[in-house]
């Protein structure tokens, strides 16, 4: 009996090209399905980008004229604890206003400088805090006699149950003040920098080296805090310790030896303060 042949290799099976057609199309549905889904998503997105481009911004066609004339609520006791947020608002459009073509002038400043001063009658937090900044902001355009009204306001402040009030004023005053005015404040200032809230206490800090490097004759009010700072430099809050080294270092900067002993002394120490080392390392 002859051999049985077997099939050759080469024989083509019939069920291979409908196979192969089949997962085509299938791969090719999948992929029309994925092709949509990307299509709908990058629509989507597009969609969310063309609305949020048309929200319409706080400084768009921002006119002073405009600005100045809505300023006026500030004199109504009514609107301003009804809207807080508004004046909020119109004071940060005339923060703009002061770094564009349109600044405010010197009376133009002014006005809206001693309108601002009204709003410390307020007793929304927020509102308090944009006060602040922008009499901090405003104070160096307006006329210096008319910068003193505020700081009746500002040193009642500091006297305030609230740290958040205390830590803010001493940030103002140490801007609007000069040495003539110093005198004033400085029993505040000087128990504020060993205050037991370290917002304050470095709030305090702050002061006094503003203050310091604003006038020789500041510089030599400041030097008499010299206890104070290094009270300070004893805390253990890290921001406290190193704006009490950098205040002890300007008081000493001039003096070889005394920067001499302040190295030595904080040498001993051990700083939490990574930022009291590096300064320490400077010196």
């Amino acid at each position: 009996m002859s051999a049985m042949k077997k099939p050759s290799s080469s024989v083509r099976n019939p069920y291979s090209s409908s196979t192969s057609a089949v997962l085509d199309v299938r791969s090719m549905s999948v992929m029309e399905m994925l092709s949509k889904e990307v299509n709908m998503m990058m629509s989507d997105k597009l969609k969310s980008d063309d609305e949020e481009g048309n929200q319409v911004s706080l400084f768009t066609h921002l006119e002073k004229a405009d600005v100045l004339q809505k300023a006026r609520i500030f004199h109504d006791s009514v609107m301003v604890r009804e809207n807080p947020l508004l004046c909020c608002t119109i004071m940060v459009q005339i923060i703009h206003l002061q770094n564009t073509v349109q600044a405010l002038n010197l009376t133009e400043s002014t006005e809206v400088f001693f309108a601002a001063s009204k709003l410390f009658m307020s007793h929304d937090a927020h509102l308090r805090r944009m006060v602040y900044l922008f009499i901090k902001e405003m104070a160096p355009n307006c006329d210096p006699n008319d910068v003193i009204i505020v700081t009746s306001c500002l040193t009642k402040d500091l006297t305030s149950d609230a740290n958040i009030y205390r830590a803010n004023s001493l940030r103002v005053l140490a801007r609007i003040i000069d040495a003539a005015m110093l005198g004033a404040i400085e029993r505040y200032v000087r128990q504020a920098m060993i205050d037991s809230s370290n917002q304050v206490s470095s709030a305090a800090l702050i002061s006094a080296i503003k203050l310091f490097q604003s006038s020789t004759d500041s510089s030599n009010v400041v030097k008499r805090w010299l206890n104070e700072a290094q009270k300070a430099i004893g805390s253990s809050n890290k921001m406290v310790q190193f704006h009490a080294l950098q205040l002890l270092y300007q008081m000493k900067s001039h003096d070889r030896l005394g920067v001499s002993k302040l190295i030595t002394q904080c040498s001993k120490r051990s700083f939490e303060s990574p930022m009291a080392m590096v300064l320490l390392v400077r010196f």
